[in-house]
């Protein structure tokens, strides 16, 4: 059995009172006798029960996080930005995946919420049409959206629905252009599935951008299922024909180009002299290969970071606002800059 707050009190030789008061309100008792329940505590082993204290105040402190997965760095980047500052302002962390499965969401949501979390950020594969974001707001639970973007269709519905992301689509048009200074001219996009992620439509529609604005001729998009190219026997033929393949791949996250370069020299391409390879996400790893992974670099860290005490604040808006009668200020949508990082895996056609 672990040891209660009441055999605490009685080894301290205090009321139940004043070992509560001391853990809710350190400066509340004396010196001594916060000196002598510490003591207690220290002999006993006793561990506060904050989730009930918590709970009996109207409140967990516990914000619930929702990711498609932690197999990508970017989220487990996004992760750590968002428990360091949780740590800071006294909130625990839950976490989820969904594994890319739209379906999937409702049930994570529900999970957390079922845990009591007095809010959730979350990466959804739809944020402009999504039902698990329609229950949140129809509950009231407040919400921050990371990494997405509202299609611009959707924005005049969805003004309440707060999200911290880089801008998808420009971040895509500065990666393309950048290609495009290299001097390249067929220039192709590779992406996860679009029905899976609404930031790929953004990249992809920043693809065109860069394309249209150079004058030159968008390829049709490569959509690839789990980080892999080799299984397409259309794809491996389209590349081992010069004629055919472009001379630089836009892909739509690190991963994706990681495992590009890996199929490209299975098929006995050189990277970047046969064709270049950029990226999207600006993951340390891709930092560390050979050639340097060329990529647009989110500052994933500082997205979990500002969505947390986004989170936090509207959170504690909406307790006020509750308290006083009142709705709570409407959420704001932040964009963070984005940066290119010019890696060795782009470069001019045929330049070794």
């Amino acid at each position: 059995m672990r040891p209660s707050i009441k055999q605490v009190a009685n080894l301290a030789g205090v009321s139940i009172a004043t070992v509560s008061r001391l853990l809710n309100k350190p400066g509340s008792v004396s010196a001594e006798t916060a000196e002598k329940i510490h003591r207690s505590i220290e002999q006993l082993g006793f561990r506060p029960n904050f989730t009930g204290r918590n709970l009996r105040a109207g409140n967990s402190r516990t914000v619930g996080v929702v990711v498609p997965t932690l197999s990508n760095t970017v989220f487990a980047q996004c992760l750590q930005g968002i428990e360091l500052a949780a740590r800071e302002l006294d909130y625990s962390v839950m976490f989820t995946t969904t594994e890319y499965l739209p379906q999937d969401e409702s049930a994570a949501v529900e999970l957390l919420l079922g845990h009591r979390v007095d809010g959730v950020i979350l990466t959804v594969a739809d944020a402009g049409a999504n039902a698990t974001l329609d229950l949140l707001e129809r509950e009231k639970i407040p919400f921050v959206l990371t990494y997405n973007q509202l299609a611009p269709a959707a924005e005049g519905q969805a003004q309440s629905r707060a999200s911290v992301s880089v801008d998808n689509r420009a971040a895509a048009c500065d990666a393309v252009a950048h290609l495009i200074r290299l001097g390249h001219r067929r220039i192709q996009m590779l992406s996860g599935r679009f029905n899976a992620s609404d930031r790929a439509i953004q990249r992809y529609y920043g693809y065109l951008d860069a394309m249209q604005a150079a004058g030159l001729a968008p390829l049709p998009a490569i959509e690839a299922e789990h980080h892999t190219l080799t299984a397409a026997a259309d794809y491996q033929q389209m590349m081992a024909d010069p004629a055919l393949r472009p001379t630089a791949l836009f892909c739509s996250n690190d991963l994706l180009a990681m495992s590009a370069m890996r199929d490209l020299r299975a098929l006995g391409l050189r990277v970047p002299r046969d064709i270049s390879v950029m990226g999207f996400d600006g993951i340390p790893v891709g930092a560390l290969m050979e050639p340097v992974l060329a990529s647009v670099v989110q500052p994933s860290e500082q997205i979990g970071d500002v969505a947390l005490r986004t989170l936090v604040a509207a959170i504690e808006r909406g307790a006020a606002a509750a308290a006083a009668g009142g709705a709570p200020v409407a959420a704001t949508r932040q964009v963070l800059p984005h940066t290119v990082r010019e890696g060795g895996s782009a470069a001019a056609p045929g330049q070794p």
